[in-house]
């Protein structure tokens, strides 16, 4: 009777699945652009393998976004630099939770329309389980007349064997090189990408406990802008809420800021999101409801 290995498992698993997953998208239709819509911003999806249109993105608008100044300021520039024909280099944003990294580039498209009307990039949306489909939507938005921000948020890898091929051919293009039309922004809470399961599992195991660490690195690298996100101090936190406040004409009745360092203690952290959830909360207490 033959026996077989863990090791021999494994790797029939793995042939099994990736036959499965080569039948599956043979089966699938090709990825369409509707060239045809009039929207600015679309979303990729898997299940019907297109591209959903996005009537409105919700985000604020740019001076609302306090604290980052400089990290906004350089990424407005580079992507009023894409939209004008000029060279432009794909993005990391990394650093703190909840401090705007995926508002911050919803909100600069939301700034690029207005600035550029119809002749502004498209926001185009990928999930990070969709990353190994990254090749043929850029192939797809390559053929396109129109440019393109594609944009990841809190990009990892559930598969690295096939995510890291994929967006190594978006950053770098392989022999045609990346489309002239198609830009990659992408956020993360990690400077390079490298989850920490991984970093474990290298120390424990690995017979050269960094080669895959340099090697999720030296993709990282592939991104000529990092742009890096940190926790905002109390006078930045107090800035964001009292901007908000202004901005949908909010009336509190009491110290709010008291209240709000308040908020941000239970939450244990200061962030423009904390700062938009005490927003949030104060208006519904003045019987308002707030949207963007």
């Amino acid at each position: 009777m033959a026996t077989f290995s863990k090791d021999s498992d494994e790797a029939l698993i793995h042939a099994v699945t990736a036959l499965a997953e080569a039948i599956s998208k043979q089966s699938s239709p090709s990825i369409v652009f509707p060239e045809q819509s009039d929207a600015q911003a679309f979303v990729f999806s898997p299940e019907t393998n297109n591209l959903r249109a996005v009537k409105n993105i919700a985000a604020p608008r740019l001076d609302l976004l306090l604290g980052i100044d400089r990290t906004k300021n350089t990424l407005l520039e580079n992507s009023q630099r894409f939209a004008k024909g000029f060279s432009a280099n794909n993005a990391l944003l990394w650093g703190a939770r909840g401090m705007g990294k995926s508002t911050l580039i919803k909100a600069i498209h939301n700034h690029l329309v207005q600035e550029f009307g119809k002749e502004a990039p498209s926001l185009v949306e990928i999930h990070r389980e969709d990353i190994s489909e990254l090749p043929e939507l850029m192939n797809v938005l390559r053929a396109s007349n129109r440019t393109f921000i594609l944009f990841c948020d809190d990009l990892s890898f559930n598969r690295p064997d096939r995510d890291f091929k994929a967006l190594k051919s978006v950053l770098e293009g392989g022999l045609e090189g990346r489309p002239d039309n198609v830009i990659f922004y992408a956020s993360s809470n990690r400077r390079h990408l490298l989850p920490r399961q991984m970093a474990d599992q290298e120390s424990a195991i690995g017979i050269h406990p960094n080669e895959s660490m340099d090697e999720t690195i030296a993709l990282s690298d592939r991104f000529g802008l990092w742009l890096g996100f940190h926790a905002a101090d109390q006078t930045d936190y107090l800035a964001i809420i009292e901007g908000y406040i202004a901005e949908f004409q909010l009336n509190p009745r009491h110290d709010w800021k008291h209240d709000a360092l308040e908020w941000a203690k239970t939450r244990g952290n200061r962030s423009g999101r904390t700062a938009w959830q005490y927003v949030n909360n104060l208006a519904g207490e003045l019987e308002q409801k707030i949207k963007f």
